[in-house]
Formats: structure tokens, C-alpha cells, sequence
């Protein structure tokens, strides 16, 4: 599974599916770029991005101003939330993403050239897309994998620069057709409606804030069992830091990806589910999942779905904890159209404690760090040890 998805399938297979087809080639590789954007666009219609856009910006190596990096939140320090300005770049990001496509698709249909290069239409799409990926680039936010970006502007400028003529609709072949409206409209749709079942990468819902993701949270020395029970790719976080930093500087370093976690809208959902899966959080070390998976599978990335029950189950098989020794949140992202992020707390021995739905209407109001009221958590669960 982690070959697989770290193989990009969505983007890259498909891609090189299309070349199995010479007449339909171009168009058809036309027509994965403008999935691959219109998904991603679609995948940002959500209360999740605004925050994405805060936690990447004041982040950036490139953006210097105090002021500006503390004009994305509401009150700093005392609200973090996003603030309007952050909000407004991430709905401009969307419409972007959703605009320069359609640039794009209709810039081969106009006559007039520019330098005998490319239509008007066309060549501000370019530009447009440009922009897009680079600004993404130049923030060198988590997760994102920028070749990548790199990728989606040379294909761009080749696909629909160079060849500006060929209609991305003019395929010949019905299996083409076919394979392409399966893995960029069938998928995706089914990604997006369900979530939790289908890959972030097949369902095209890149860098939303929207993610499957993981807190595995280990009781004692309990994780020091992966490191005599399992062959990994790498040693444990502490071990690889412990030759670079002080303990200070590793404790604060790895506390930092769980305020990465927390800053984000879908992580402040932790503050209500921490209590259900464990009694004394003095006793346990925070865990991301994704940091798991990079260690035992050896893919850091954040695709939850190689750190879910499947990756757990593996390692208990190895390790054999005992009961508490390890505890794990699964949270699921917000489906298209819904208003819950679901939830399961699982023991590595004992298996589901509990599942459960949050209001993401209540996270909006939430900040990074616990707060008295507690959260609505509708839906079905069951009895926590």
C-alpha cells in the first residue's frame, strides 16, 4: 500500500496510462491536469483551508513581517483562529485553482496569438498557474510533496502552451474515456463523499486541511517495543534527534508537530477525544501517526490511511502490548456535504473503545489549546475502558 500510493497513481499512472493511446495522448493528459485541479479546488470548499492558510504562511522562511505573519490569526496570542485576511487568501486560492483551469481548457479555442505563442486566454492562464504553484512552492508548507508543483507547471506549459490546439475533449478511444472517467470523475466524487473509505491522492483532495489522521498515544516505554520488535526503515524520532540536539531541544522539536496538529481546524477535536482514551496524559507520549508510518513503513506523508487499524493491528502482531499500552485516535475528514468529522478510539490490544462524530461548527469556535465547554460529539459510541 505504501509503494503504491507513495507512486502518486493518481496523477502519475493515469498520466502514463494516456500514453498507451498515442492519438489520445495529449488530450488525454489534458484532461488529468484539469482533474487534478478541479478536484483540489473542490476539495477546498470547506471550513478546513482558512487554517491551512495560517499555520502555512506565518510558517514560511519567506514571509519575514511580524505584523503580517500576526494579522493571520484574529487576537494574537490569544486567538488563533483565522482571521479574515487568512480567510480571504484561501478563498482567492480556491477560486484561483477553480479559474485558471478553465483558462486553460477554452485559451486553445481562441485564434488571436500573442508573439505568435499563445492566445491572451491561454497565456494568463499560464501565468495564473504559475503564480498558483509557485506561491505554494515558495512556502514549503508540511506535508507537500513539491516536486510535485514542479510537475503541474511543466505539464502545464507543455499540454496547454506548446500544445494550445489540441481539444482536451477529442479523445478517439472509448477505453480511454472510459479508465479517465473512472479515476477523474467516479473516484474523486466517491473520495470526496466518502472519505474515510478512499485515499486523499485517489480522491484528489490535496492540502485542504481535510485529512484521515492518526494520534497514537503510548503508555511508558511502550513504543521502545518497536524498535526491539520490528524492522524498520529508520530508528524511533527521539533516537534520530538524540545525536543532532539536547534533550530540551528534542522534546520541544517533536512537541511542535503536535501543535502543527492542534493549529489546524480537524485537530482541535483531540482536546474532547484525549480524555475518553486515556486517564493520566502524564503517562503517555504523543504520537502523530504519519511520524509512525515514516518509521515502520517508511513513507512520511500525510496519508492516513497508512496508519489507520491495518498499520496497528501489524504492529500489535509484533509487539503484543498489553491492555492500555497503546492507544490510537482515528479521525476521518469532513465528507462533501456533511457537518460531522467521525472519530474511533482503539486499544492495540483490546480493539475499539469507542466511535463518535464532532460538530465541525463547534471546532470553529475552538482554540489550538483545551477549553472548559465541552464539544457536541453526536452520533454512536461505545463505552470507553
Amino acid at each position: 500500500r505504501a509503494a503504491f500510493l507513495a507512486s502518486r497513481p493518481e496523477h502519475y499512472l493515469i498520466g502514463l496510462t494516456c500514453f498507451l493511446f498515442p492519438a489520445d495522448s495529449l488530450a488525454g493528459a489534458k484532461l488529468v491536469w484539469l482533474g487534478i485541479w478541479f478536484w483540489a479546488a473542490t476539495s477546498k470548499l470547506n471550513h478546513h483551508f482558512p487554517s491551512v492558510i495560517t499555520v502555512m504562511l506565518s510558517n514560511s522562511g519567506l514571509i519575514r513581517s511580524t505584523w503580517l505573519r500576526r494579522r493571520l490569526y484574529r487576537h494574537f496570542p490569544d486567538d488563533l483562529r483565522p482571521s479574515r485576511l487568512a480567510t480571504t487568501l484561501a478563498h482567492a486560492g480556491t477560486v484561483t485553482e477553480y479559474l485558471f483551469p478553465l483558462l486553460l481548457l477554452f485559451g486553445g479555442l481562441s485564434t488571436g496569438r500573442i508573439f505568435g505563442l499563445a492566445s491572451p486566454i491561454t497565456l494568463l492562464g499560464l501565468l495564473l498557474m504559475t503564480g498558483f504553484h509557485a506561491f505554494i512552492t515558495s512556502n514549503f508548507p508540511m506535508a507537500v510533496p513539491l516536486e510535485w508543483n514542479v510537475m503541474m507547471v511543466y505539464g502545464g506549459y507543455l499540454l496547454f502552451g506548446y500544445h494550445a490546439g489540441v481539444w482536451a475533449f477529442s479523445l478517439s478511444s472509448p477505453w480511454l474515456a472510459a479508465a479517465l472517467f473512472l479515476a477523474l470523475v467516479v473516484v474523486p466524487a466517491a473520495g470526496n463523499l466518502w472519505p474515510g473509505w478512499i485515499s486523499f491522492l485517489l480522491g484528489m483532495r490535496f492540502y485542504a486541511g481535510n485529512w484521515v489522521y492518526s494520534i497514537w498515544l503510548f503508555r511508558d516505554e511502550a513504543e521502545e517495543a518497536i524498535a526491539r520488535q520490528v524492522t524498520t526503515t529508520s530508528p524511533l524520532l527521539p533516537t534520530q534527534l538524540k545525536n543532532m540536539y539536547d534533550p530540551d531541544t528534542i522534546t520541544s522539536l517533536l512537541h511542535k508537530v503536535i501543535a502543527f496538529r492542534l493549529m489546524h481546524l480537524h485537530g482541535r477535536a483531540l482536546h474532547e477525544l484525549l480524555p475518553q482514551a486515556i486517564d493520566d496524559i502524564d503517562r503517555y507520549t504523543w504520537r502523530d501517526g504519519e511520524l509512525v508510518a515514516g518509521v515502520v513503513a517508511g513513507w512520511n506523508f500525510g496519508e492516513g490511511f497508512l496508519h489507520n487499524e491495518c498499520l496497528l493491528a501489524a504492529l500489535q502482531k509484533r509487539c503484543n502490548w498489553r491492555s492500555g499500552d497503546l492507544r490510537c485516535i482515528f479521525v476521518d475528514p469532513q465528507p462533501l456535504g456533511s457537518t460531522d468529522l467521525s472519530w474511533r478510539i482503539v486499544d492495540a490490544h483490546d480493539g475499539l473503545l469507542g466511535t463518535g462524530q464532532i460538530a465541525v461548527a463547534d471546532l470553529l469556535e475552538r482554540q489550538p489549546w483545551p477549553e472548559l465547554a465541552p464539544l457536541r460529539t453526536p452520533g454512536h459510541r461505545v463505552s470507553s475502558n
